[in-house]
């Protein structure tokens, strides 16, 4: 089985080496997204609902480029800045999962930079 790197055009530059997603087989990994807009520049500075929606928003494009959905993700891993901000994540996230929400997993960790709330990488499967 080969593996597929996907990638978007105009898509803000990567912090480290990695590709936003890759695909093998049937299964689609996406890396941890952030609030990140296409010149690198942080999005939704101190909002973590702002960059939820950027965050999810960014996965639904690459899930798009790999012939996915979110309907497709079976796995989220989330990471939050500030465990108080938990609620405010869940809110954002339950409007993109209103039904049949996948399995997840959300800690509390230190993000690449201070000024990103929130982070979430998912794993997708497409197939049956």
């Amino acid at each position: 089985m080969s593996v597929k790197i996907i990638t978007l055009p105009g898509s803000p530059p990567p912090l480290a080496p990695y590709s936003p997603a890759t695909r093998a087989g049937n299964t689609i990994y996406v890396s941890g997204m952030l609030a990140i807009g296409a010149n690198g520049e942080t999005v939704g500075v101190g909002d973590v609902r702002a960059q939820t929606r950027h965050v999810l928003e960014s996965i639904k494009a690459v899930l798009a480029a790999a012939g996915a959905t979110m309907n497709d993700i079976a796995f989220n891993q989330i990471f939050v800045k500030d465990l108080a901000d938990y609620a405010a994540v869940n809110e954002v996230y339950a409007a993109y999962f209103p039904s049949n929400p996948p399995a997840r997993y959300c800690i509390r960790a230190d993000l690449v930079r201070p000024e990103f709330l929130v982070e979430i990488a998912s794993t997708a499967y497409v197939g049956d």
